[in-house]
């Protein structure tokens, strides 16, 4: 579950980490007040707004219509109200969030960090996820933070370093200082970077996260360091343990269809193919998929119903994959195991008969437990949809229906 920047800061500091202090604010007077705030704790007029999206790139990003960036520096008053109603209920493209852009309903109103002092300010990238192929948690880390770190990934890999964790001891006090030493940094710079990242590590552990991105780590002039972006994506499947974070979730940010289907307790993901699938279990729908594929189709989603589908989730899934204009076709691909073919069987055939005026072709795929019975049921129900017992007899249907298009 991605969250905003200014709630990942938040989670940060509460485990110790240095952060860019921020007030977050959704009307360009909440966003003057803010500033005002900020300049009575800091004593510097200069304010940084950011638009607070669930995407990366805010600061190379653009408003649709206007030269506003998604990251700018105001140096007064009127600068932060400026801004703010340029920002603010307006859509904002980068690069991440392709060419439909994202609209901003918020933004962070931050203190200025690169002030003047005694040495250089100096950024750094560093995040935090889980090496699958290695089975440990990895650092990985470099001195070329900031807006190009993608540039830096691709052109001079090199650059990226990578500490891993051994889960049986954790992270240990030489790693910080490894980690601190590659980065060039000596004094009180370095010590600082050992509490942040130590700080940094526990607080990816404890919240259970699928990852950690701060980018940039800054140095300060005065030798602090700090995160002054942060991008945590937290594990799902762990928010039980975390019930406070699932009201973090702006269901705004994401896909409608995507947030209908939670709902039902139904896997969801959106493509932009042209053949809808239902099915029970991940693996098969990850099947589902290649036959459809093989099949000369393209996948228009990807939906697991799960071990308890019904009719109530059969149905629900039904509206969601009508929902998209591009299906032209659905494959309903169902093992019947905990659940029975012929009381999914019966799910479809309740569900087509409710919902009516279904235009678009339905295969009907069902195996396992009681599939002769389901057949049977689809067959005599005297709807448009067609069955099948095996995978290929499925393939060969989708590819009946969608050469007949």
């Amino acid at each position: 579950m991605n969250i905003h920047e200014f709630q990942a800061k938040q989670i940060l500091k509460s485990y110790g980490v240095a952060i860019q202090e921020g007030i977050v604010a959704d009307t360009p007077e909440g966003a003057v007040q803010a500033a005002k705030d900020i300049q009575a704790q800091t004593g510097s007029s200069w304010v940084v707004l950011k638009a607070q999206i669930h995407a990366g790139g805010r600061g190379k990003g653009k408003i649709v219509g206007s030269e506003q960036r998604g990251v700018a520096i105001a140096k007064n008053l009127d600068d932060v109200s400026n801004i703010a109603k340029n920002l603010l209920g307006n859509t904002l493209v980068t690069i991440q969030t392709g060419p439909k852009g994202k609209k901003v309903n918020s933004v962070l109103v931050a203190e200025d960090v690169f002030y003047p002092g005694e040495s250089e300010p100096k950024e750094y990238y560093m995040s935090v996820l889980l090496d699958r192929a290695k089975g440990q948690n990895v650092i990985i880390y470099t001195t070329e933070g900031g807006m190009d770190i993608e540039e830096v990934a691709e052109h001079t890999p090199e650059k990226l370093q990578r500490e891993w964790i051994d889960p049986k001891i954790g992270f240990q006090g030489f790693q910080a200082r490894k980690i601190a030493f590659n980065l060039g940094l000596t004094g009180k710079a370095e010590k600082e970077m050992e509490k942040f990242v130590t700080a940094l590590y526990r607080a990816y552990e404890e919240t259970d996260s699928a990852m950690f991105e701060i980018n940039p780590v800054l140095k300060t002039s005065d030798d602090k360091i700090i995160a002054v972006d942060a991008k945590v994506d937290l594990d799902e499947n762990a928010l039980y343990r975390h019930k406070d974070y699932e009201a973090l979730r702006d269901v705004e940010e994401e896909d409608p269809t995507e947030v209908e289907a939670k709902k039902f307790n139904l896997n969801y993901v959106k493509l932009d193919g042209n053949v809808g699938c239902m099915v029970n279990g991940a693996g098969l729908a990850m099947a589902t998929m290649d036959i459809i594929k093989l099949s000369g189709g393209e996948p228009a989603n990807f939906l697991d119903v799960g071990g308890t589908a019904n009719a109530e989730t059969v149905e629900a899934g039904f509206k969601i994959i009508l929902s998209d204009p591009n299906v032209k076709a659905i494959l309903i691909n169902i093992f019947g195991g905990i659940v029975r073919c012929d009381r999914v069987a019966q799910g479809v055939v309740d569900a087509y008969n409710k919902m009516g005026n279904i235009h678009v072709p339905i295969i009907v795929r069902l195996q396992g437990t009681n599939a002769v019975e389901a057949k049977k049921l689809i067959d005599e129900s005297g709807l448009q949809v067609k069955s099948a017992i095996l995978l290929k007899e499925a393939a060969a249907l989708v590819k009946e229906v969608l050469d007949t298009k």
